[in-house]
C-alpha cells in the first residue's frame, strides 16, 4: 500500500507516466478522422480532402522532458504536414515545434523545427532524417529547461536552442503550454516550397502515435507549478546540458 502511495505521489507532482491518450488528450479538431485505439495506447490523425485532425493534451506543463513515438504518413506524403509541438495560449505565445513535411514517395521528409518566443519565431533549423520515418515508429522528445531547449529523435540531440536573454533575445521560461499534434494540408508551401501539391487521390492520410511520456515534467495546476511543492527535489533534467 505504501509502494503505490509513493508512485501515485511522484505521478501527480510530475506528470502522467507512459501514456493513455484517453487520459492524457482531447481530440480538438477533425471528428472522426482522429481515432484512439487499442485501450488508449494508439491515436492515429487522419487527412482527407474535407479537413485534417489534432488534439491536445489535457495538462498544461512548465518544463519537461516529453517524449511521442510517431510513425509519419506513408507513400506520396506531398502537401501534408505533421506537427507535433508544445504551445501557450494569447498572443505573445510561446511554442516549440517538430514539423515534418510530405514528400513524394522515395524523397526524404524534411524535419522541420522552430522556436517562438513572446510570439516571434524566425528560428527555424530543418534536418533530414538518416531513416524512413513512415516504417516504423519512432521517438520524438523536447527537453524544455529553464537553460535550453534540446530537440531529440532517438535519443539522440539534433539541435539545442539556449536562453540567451542576458543578450536579449527572449526564451520559452514563464508560459505554460500544452501538447498539441495536428495533420493538415500545406501544400501552398510543404513540398518544395509549395511546387508539389497534394494527390488526394491517395487520401486519407494517417499518421500514428503512441508511447506517450511525461512523467519528466510539471504540471501546472491552478496558477503553480508541480515542481514548486515544497516536497519536490529538482531532477537531472532540469538543470539537463549538453556534454
Amino acid at each position: 500500500m505504501l509502494l503505490v502511495l509513493v508512485l501515485f505521489t511522484l505521478t501527480s507532482l510530475t506528470g502522467s507516466s507512459l501514456g493513455n491518450f484517453y487520459q492524457d488528450f482531447d481530440i480538438i479538431w477533425g471528428d472522426w478522422r482522429a481515432m484512439i485505439l487499442n485501450d488508449g495506447e494508439l491515436l492515429n490523425l487522419n487527412l482527407d480532402q474535407a479537413s485534417g485532425s489534432g488534439f491536445q493534451s489535457k495538462n498544461e506543463y512548465l518544463f519537461g522532458k516529453i517524449d511521442m513515438r510517431l510513425k509519419l504518413v506513408p507513400g506520396n506524403s506531398a502537401g501534408t504536414v505533421t506537427a507535433y509541438y508544445l504551445q501557450s495560449k494569447g498572443s505573445a505565445w510561446d511554442e516549440i515545434d517538430f514539423e515534418f513535411l510530405g514528400n513524394l514517395s522515395g524523397d526524404p521528409y524534411i524535419l522541420h523545427t522552430n522556436v517562438y518566443s513572446q510570439g516571434k519565431g524566425e528560428k527555424e533549423q530543418q534536418f533530414y532524417l538518416w531513416f524512413d520515418p513512415t516504417a516504423d515508429f519512432h521517438t520524438y522528445s523536447i527537453l524544455w529547461n529553464p537553460q535550453r531547449i534540446i530537440f531529440y529523435v532517438d535519443g539522440s540531440p539534433i539541435r539545442e536552442f539556449k536562453n540567451m536573454e542576458s543578450i536579449g533575445v527572449p526564451f520559452p521560461r514563464y508560459q505554460p503550454m500544452r501538447i498539441y499534434s495536428t495533420l493538415w494540408n500545406a501544400d501552398d508551401w510543404a513540398t518544395r516550397g509549395g511546387l508539389v501539391k497534394t494527390d488526394w487521390s491517395q487520401a486519407p492520410f494517417t499518421a500514428s502515435y503512441t508511447s506517450f511520456n511525461a512523467s519528466n515534467a510539471c504540471v501546472w495546476i491552478n496558477g503553480a507549478s508541480s515542481c514548486d511543492s515544497n516536497n519536490f527535489s529538482p531532477p537531472a533534467w532540469l538543470s539537463e546540458d549538453l556534454d
